[in-house]
């Protein structure tokens, strides 16, 4: 089954970390997606610019509108994503208990529906 590491943070209480700091976040990254590559667990991995170069599409009233970043209702951010392989949901567990996180982040685990 296929699982999606989510990375996000809480912009409200995540101050951008220092640049060594997101050096070592960088290289703890690379680290685990070549475990995960090894593994053969690895299907993707991307890192996501900032909100402020998103761009959201609703509906509204029948209408879809597009609406450009940043998104003021959000606290939370997403910074990237892993979409890794694996037998269990525990298993997706343990490789996301490996993703470098500061205070204020998080990773969110989903399964994927199969197609």
């Amino acid at each position: 089954m296929r699982y999606l590491l989510l990375i996000c943070s809480d912009k409200s209480t995540a101050p951008p970390p220092p640049q060594a700091e997101m050096e070592a976040m960088v290289r703890g990254h690379m680290r685990v997606s070549e475990e995960l590559r090894q593994a053969g667990k690895m299907v993707a991995s991307e890192r996501l610019r900032p909100d402020s170069e998103a761009s959201r599409i609703r509906v509204k009233a029948g209408q879809r509108q597009v609406m450009d970043g940043p998104f003021a209702e959000t606290k939370e951010a997403l910074g990237g994503f892993y979409l890794i392989e694996c037998d269990t949901r525990e298993e997706a567990v343990e490789w996301a208990k490996k993703l470098p996180l500061r205070e204020g982040n998080f990773v969110e685990v989903r399964p994927i529906w199969p197609m």
